[in-house]
């Protein structure tokens, strides 16, 4: 079934799917076959099945790391193929989960799934003898609905920022703090540059797109303000205050000044492309992009620091928008027990340890990140720390399945602002009176 059919089926609108897909994530890809295992289960063993990836380094190291449970444990563990796209795997998830289906007993759940899907996973609560403690707190909360914990965090991710470490000692400057100082050393090492002849030297690079990508990078704007999360946590809306306007009306100055025109057509991709390519001073993006910039063919590599994103002047904070994937049991398995205990295993700081050496995913719990074996193997995880601790969660968990609504306002209001078209106060009233009706008056 083609997307579109497959979307319209299940009463989606394609923008609603689209949007259901978490910015900067990278969901596993899928293989060809619905699983991949062996011969059957010994006697009195069970069998389960898991969506953990299927191809390529995703499947290597999952297949891995289930294999150790599985020998542990006397069970057997085939791994599921589902679709390469974050919106079409939430779809056929939906779509199995409405026929009660019990293909998958262990799944993966984007960051902004567990609101949407909370009706149809295992509470985990019970089982975890709280082990959750150890793990980053926001991505714990944003995965705990109605006091229930609907999935343990498996690796993380989280916005910051890049920057030029030879341009900004050239130049005598230092790291920013604040987006005020970012945005005065960006002109000012943007100008000297394209002076001495650096003519396509920008300021500063980051996701503007009017999509998902710019619901993660405004929001850490509007946090790092003070202005909020659009939405608490108890589903009251505050997006409509003095500095979330502050927040959008900063980063509509950057357009054109620090940033380039085109910067509102960039998602993660497009920026990194200008900054691995030595023609920015600073930039938004994942730590996904750190690899990339440190590779053998790049004119930026050994020059490139990360810190966590500024803060909004003075008063304000580092906001960094939570990504990753989570862990979940599906309400259907028919062997639950077996499934949470392989959960807590592929979770636990051992497997989380082994995964960030073999494969360099960023783990939940804090305490690795100054593990020596780790940092050996991944140097610049040293300074993600700071950054996963600044994390902030999309309203996934209190909009509910609302969220795609919620998110498309957000960004459209967000992208009026940077292209121009309105002022700060104008768009969040508008806003707020958008989220009022999605919501029928705070009801989500």
């Amino acid at each position: 079934m083609k997307t579109n059919q497959l979307v319209k089926s299940l009463g989606l609108s394609i923008a609603a799917a689209l949007v259901l897909a978490a910015c900067g994530d990278k969901a596993p890809a899928a293989g060809d076959k619905k699983a991949e295992g062996g011969a059957a289960p010994a006697a009195g063993s069970v069998e389960l099945t898991i969506s953990c990836g299927s191809v390529g380094q995703d499947a290597e190291i999952c297949k891995k790391n289930v294999d150790e449970w599985a020998a542990k444990t006397g069970n057997k563990v085939k791994l599921y193929s589902d679709p390469k796209d974050s919106s079409e795997k939430l779809a056929l998830l939906r779509q199995q989960f409405a026929a009660g289906a019990s293909d998958i007993d262990v799944l993966m759940v984007d960051v902004v799934w567990p609101g949407i899907l909370k009706d149809h996973l295992l509470d985990l609560t019970a089982a975890t003898a709280g082990a959750e403690k150890e793990h980053f707190p926001a991505i714990v909360a944003n995965n705990t609905i109605d006091g229930k914990l609907l999935a343990m965090p498996w690796f993380t991710d989280a916005g910051l920022l890049y920057y030029r470490k030879d341009l900004l000692e050239k130049h005598g400057e230092k790291v920013p703090t604040t987006w005020e100082e970012l945005a005065a050393t960006a002109k000012k090492i943007q100008d000297a540059e394209r002076k001495a002849g650096a003519k396509d030297m920008q300021g500063f690079v980051f996701q503007a797109k009017a999509s998902e990508t710019l619901t993660c990078d405004a929001l850490e704007w509007v946090a790092s303000y003070n202005g909020g999360t659009i939405v608490d946590n108890t589903g009251k809306i505050t997006i409509n205050n003095p500095q979330a306007a502050k927040a959008l009306d900063t980063a509509a100055s950057w357009v054109g000044t620090i940033a380039p025109q085109g910067v509102l057509n960039y998602a993660e991709e497009e920026a990194r492309g200008v900054f691995q390519k030595g023609n920015a001073v600073f930039m938004r993006n994942w730590p996904y992009a750190w690899s990339g910039a440190q590779a053998a063919d790049s004119t930026i590599k050994g020059e490139v620091g990360v810190s966590p994103l500024p803060k909004g002047g003075a008063d304000g904070k580092s906001a960094a928008t939570i990504g990753g994937w989570q862990l979940a049991v599906s309400k259907y398995s028919k062997h639950p027990k077996e499934a949470t205990d392989l959960i807590m295993f592929l979770t636990s700081k051992e497997i989380q340890k082994k995964r960030a050496v073999d494969g360099s995913y960023n783990p939940t719990i804090p305490a690795l990140y100054a593990d020596k074996e780790i940092l050996d193997k991944n140097p610049f995880f040293a300074d993600l720390l700071k950054v996963f601790e600044a994390s902030v969660a999309r309203p996934s968990t209190s909009t509910g399945l609302k969220y795609n609504e919620v998110s498309n306002a957000f960004w459209n209001a967000s992208s009026s602002v940077l292209a121009g078209k309105a002022k700060g106060a104008e768009a969040v009233a508008k806003l707020e009176e958008e989220l009022n009706k999605i919501s029928r008056g705070g009801k989500w």
